[in-house]
């Protein structure tokens, strides 16, 4: 529920947040700043920003970088706005104690300038295993996230994934006159470098201490943009942060593979519910709102279908075992369908981009224990006395309410019943019911000492 308020907190404050790309013209230095894993909000943010200070004239874009690394197909097109940029991007890992891991090391290669603060690193851009799993297939060339992870060259899979790796970053390091034999040793054997050692390398043109003596340093130099070559002005320039918008924001929380997942479980269970109670509206309302949320999301991450698919049947058997009682055997497979899926459907071992186990279990145990309880109450009425029909007729006590000398009238269980007896009956007197023949009961009479 904290995590529901939250998507909704950010839609609310959308009109009150920074404001908006493009709101101040000028030039200057643009500084965008991305301190997580590399995702859809982050190619975002970043690809906006890119294209804002292009349309504001601005003299340089810096992105302020610190990653464990992040999805391929957001860094591809985090690369694509860089290379396609007509203002010069300079990526700066910053501050102190920063990476640029696998991702970011990408992404450095790629910008006109490649700068870093001492004591950070770049490197270990070998591609990993999706699901993290020895011998299971490659991951993108930007999921990686271990800086002691080595390849291994067993599978021909692994291998293309590799020299696919491989061929991009030593591309992108010749454009920018970079050192492209480590880029290779990189992404072949996971290899990592301090900022000094990569200044030597001539992995990287610049270390500062901040961005003002970031822009000292490259003031002058002359890069190459898509539009040709551009010298930098940069010493002395405003410094305008752009922080991310309300968009970016709220592409953050529902890209979040455990709030995706979360939206998709209230989604559902939303729908269901006013299926099985037409005219609740807001079960129905939230529940769709909330799937469409999730269908966004998920397409925007890597996704196992069939996790979604078990995820799907799990709940369709927990909610069948509701209307048709098997005594366990829907609810519990519901249960362990519903477990397989929820852990196989973020298909990456990028961190921030996994569901967490607590919030499956904890979904798995709700689960649970409403089919627990469907059995105790399926187990109950089976124990129970019938309160219904002919057996739950038989041995009560009623009263004659006419002479019955083989056939007369009776009053049991606030109805009055045609009866008969094998001994004359007075009208008053106390009946017992021995059988029920149709619509007649079999009686005799009561004798109330035993």
């Amino acid at each position: 529920m904290r995590l529901l308020l939250r998507v909704a907190a950010i839609v609310l404050l959308a009109a009150v947040t920074v404001p908006g790309y493009g709101a101040n013209g000028g030039s200057g230095v643009v500084v965008l700043e991305v301190a997580d894993a590399i995702g859809p909000a982050t190619s975002d943010y970043l690809r906006r920003g890119i294209e804002s200070a292009a349309e504001r004239d601005a003299e340089l874009v810096v992105i302020v970088l610190d990653t464990p690394g992040g999805l391929d197909s957001s860094m591809r097109d985090i690369i694509k706005a860089i290379l396609a940029s007509p203002v010069p991007v300079a990526t700066f890992v910053y501050p102190s104690g920063s990476r640029a891991a696998s991702a970011g090391t990408y992404i450095l290669y790629a910008s006109h300038i490649a700068a870093m603060a001492p004591a950070t690193n770049l490197g270990a851009a070998t591609p990993v295993p999706i699901g993290g799993g020895p011998g299971s297939g490659p991951d993108k060339p930007g999921e990686e996230t271990d800086d002691d992870a080595a390849p291994d060259p067993g599978s021909a899979q692994k291998r293309k994934a590799i020299n696919d790796a491989i061929a991009y970053i030593r591309s992108l390091a010749e454009l920018r006159d970079r050192n492209a034999e480590w880029a290779e040793t990189a992404v072949s054997k996971g290899e990592s470098l301090s900022a000094e050692a990569a200044l030597e390398l001539g992995v990287i043109e610049v270390i500062s201490n901040d961005i003002p003596g970031l822009l000292e340093a490259i003031d002058g130099r002359t890069v190459t943009t898509e539009f040709g070559p551009v010298t930098l002005a940069t010493a002395g320039l405003t410094i305008e942060r752009q922080l991310p918008d309300w968009r970016t924001r709220l592409l953050s929380v529902i890209t979040n593979p455990s709030i995706a997942y979360l939206l998709l479980l209230v989604g559902i269970y939303g729908l269901i519910f006013e299926g099985y109670n037409p005219g609740a509206i807001v079960p129905g309302v939230v529940g769709a709102i909330c799937l469409l949320l999730a269908a966004y999301a998920l397409q925007l991450l890597p996704v196992n279908y069939a996790g979604l698919a078990l995820i799907a049947l799990g709940v369709v058997l927990m909610i069948a075992e509701l209307f048709a009682p098997s005594f366990g055997a829907l609810g519990i497979g519901g249960v362990i369908a519903f477990v397989i899926g929820s852990v196989i459907l973020i298909d990456t071992d990028v961190p921030g981009f996994s569901i967490s186990l607590s919030l499956i279990f904890s979904m798995a145990l709700a689960g649970g224990l409403l089919v627990f309880a469907i059995l105790a109450v399926a187990i109950r009425a089976r124990r129970a006395p019938v309160v219904t029909g002919r057996e739950e007729m038989i041995g009560d006590i009623g009263e004659a309410r006419t002479d019955i000398a083989e056939t007369g009238s009776v009053w049991v269980h606030s109805e009055l019943w045609n009866a008969r007896a094998a001994t004359p009956l007075q009208a008053g007197e106390k009946v017992r019911v021995l059988d029920l023949d149709g619509l007649t009961l079999v009686v005799e009479r009561y004798n109330e000492e035993g």
